[in-house]
């Protein structure tokens, strides 16, 4: 069946009325479009009860962030303080802000920085959101390529690069930090089994100079734990000291008893579980290392920088792990290697970072 056409020239559409049928009826006209309403701003509008919020904000957002030739996957976590007088954050700013940030600097940025990218990012939150304060977290894994200790084999580690800050009114502290693995060795299992072998030469008549030449060539046996340690450095609002990320890395990683690889020849392995059981040291030598390692490493900071250094380690003999923390200025923790006297306070991170 062929398309007529009506009357008026134009093509017929749906059901024709049969011809001669006096129900001639004109199409229906289109209904009008709504008028739009205007949308209440639901978050600028007051609370139910009156109290102001410490932290509102978003956690877990993950972005790849590509610089030169080197991929990281970063997480980050936003907040703002909320007034009393505001029912709640525009959650969608906080993205908006994390995407601008991430394309405006970071793709121009190398070597990459964490804490640059966690302080500009708190600075445009704070002012898009209208808060007193605004706080952002990074932690971001990359890949270094590193040589096995002996046969010299490449192959890739992971770590964690760390980068957080607090803008005010009164400007931004940030502190840069890193996480990486390694291997201890218990120094007290390591004494108990010493003391025990040392009682077998002796019954098996090796002289006190012979059990101590044995010991000094042969490495006495203890149980063994993996360690994440965690290292963070903060300089004060305004400061041109640039951290190195790998100076804090090598810092970590030389605090435990040895590093550890993810690809080593039976060459590697043999030099590794040597140089732990030559280096015993529980979880507190390897905080102590740790902020030893950064007074050595930076003589020239000023002293209300900030340190904080952390150690956990998985133990292999016990259900539990172990973990031992130390934080404070600069100034503090100098005064307190150099003069032996505890210290009157340790400043927190979130004490520095909200420049109390």
């Amino acid at each position: 069946m062929s398309v007529t056409s009506t009357g008026t020239g134009k093509a017929a559409s749906g059901l024709a009325a049969p011809a001669g049928s006096r129900f001639h009826t004109a199409p229906e006209p289109p209904p009008a479009a709504p008028q739009s309403a205007q949308v209440l701003d639901v978050q600028a509008g007051p609370p139910s009860v009156p109290l102001g919020l410490s932290r509102v904000g978003v956690t877990g957002v993950e972005k790849v962030i590509r610089v030169r030739e080197e991929l990281y996957f970063a997480r980050l976590d936003c907040f703002v303080d909320l007034g009393a007088e505001q029912k709640g954050a525009h959650m969608s700013r906080f993205e908006e802000a994390i995407n601008e940030i991430v394309g405006e600097v970071v793709l121009k940025e190398s070597p990459f920085r964490a804490e640059t990218l966690a302080q500009h990012i708190a600075e445009r939150v704070r002012e898009r959101q209208q808060a007193e304060r605004a706080e952002v977290t990074i932690a971001a894994r990359y890949p270094e390529h590193k040589p096995a200790p002996v046969s010299g084999v490449v192959t890739q580690e992971i770590y964690t690069l760390l980068g957080r800050a607090i803008a005010t009114a009164a400007g931004t502290h940030r502190v840069v930090g890193v996480s990486a693995t390694g291997m201890t060795a218990c120094p007290c299992a390591q004494e108990l089994v010493k003391a025990r072998a040392r009682v077998r030469l002796t019954d098996d008549g090796f002289s006190e100079d012979e059990t101590e030449r044995i010991f000094e060539a042969v490495p006495v046996a203890t149980h063994n734990q993996r360690g994440l340690g965690t290292l963070h450095l903060g300089c004060l609002h305004g400061s041109n000291t640039e951290i190195d990320a790998a100076a804090l890395l090598a810092i970590v990683e030389g605090s435990m008893s040895s590093e550890i690889y993810e690809l080593m020849k039976r060459s590697d392995e043999v030099e590794v579980v040597e140089k732990a059981h030559r280096r015993p040291r529980f979880v507190e030598d390897c905080v102590r290392e740790m902020i030893s390692g950064v007074l050595d490493a930076f003589p020239d900071l000023d002293g209300q920088c900030f340190i904080s250094a952390r150690q956990e380690n998985l133990e292999t003999i016990h259900q539990h792990n172990v973990v031992a923390e130390r934080h404070g200025l600069l100034a503090e923790l100098r005064q307190e290697v150099l003069s032996g006297r505890p210290a009157p306070r340790h400043t927190s991170l979130d004490g520095w970072l909200e420049g109390g």
